[in-house]
């Protein structure tokens, strides 16, 4: 059995896992699709306590987790509920601003220089005293969340810090690269608008 848990943030793939397992015969294998490394250790995490075979193979980019239950599973309760034991939430930032990155470059004129700018100003935010407490990419700005950006890392730090980081969905379809989508989760305009109107600080760049 597969299941496609990529782009998801948690605990939605060890959600999906746990709502899956129940299905499987003893022996049979759960092939879980992520391409997040916390998805990766919350799995590993509920193997362990499900007394399951765990593997991790990785091809063409895509990583892939594998679950052999050894015995029948029973179905729980409430996934979502289970699902919190096994999964490592940061805690939420304390700093109470957000950051819209709506370009691929940081100032006017040369195109270059503004992308080293930009890429430095995203690795101070990761690795500042302290990160945002949302960062929303939109138009120009969303292929850096996306696989291929050398501000991926940095990004992640963010999130690992607590930052909570989004990437506008209509305009990762409008630019083909919602399969792409490495770190954060997926916004609308209808968010973005209510972060604007509700956040303190705003810092649009």
């Amino acid at each position: 059995m597969d299941v496609d848990a990529r782009n998801q943030a948690c605990p939605r793939p060890v959600v999906l896992t746990l709502s899956a397992l129940p299905r499987l015969a003893p022996g049979e294998t759960l092939n879980v699709l992520v391409n997040d490394e916390v998805a990766t250790n919350n799995l590993r995490r509920l193997a362990e306590e499900k007394n399951c075979g765990f593997a991790v193979s990785v091809n063409a980019g895509e990583t892939t987790v594998s679950l052999t239950p050894r015995e029948r599973l029973e179905a729980s309760g409430s996934a979502e509920q289970e699902a919190s034991a096994y999964c490592d939430v940061p805690a939420a930032s304390q700093n109470p601003s957000a950051v819209l990155v709506g370009s691929a470059t940081l100032g006017k004129g040369d195109d270059v220089l503004g992308a080293k700018l930009m890429s430095g100003l995203i690795y101070a935010l990761a690795h500042g005293e302290e990160v945002p407490k949302t960062v929303i990419f939109y138009n120009g700005g969303a292929p850096f969340c996306c696989e291929g950006s050398e501000s991926l890392e940095d990004i992640r730090e963010l999130a690992a810090r607590g930052c909570e980081v989004l990437t506008c969905g209509t305009c990762l379809d409008f630019l083909g690269i919602r399969d792409k989508l490495a770190v954060g989760g997926v916004t609308n305009l209808y968010h973005i608008g209510e972060v604007i109107s509700s956040t303190p600080g705003v810092t649009s760049i």
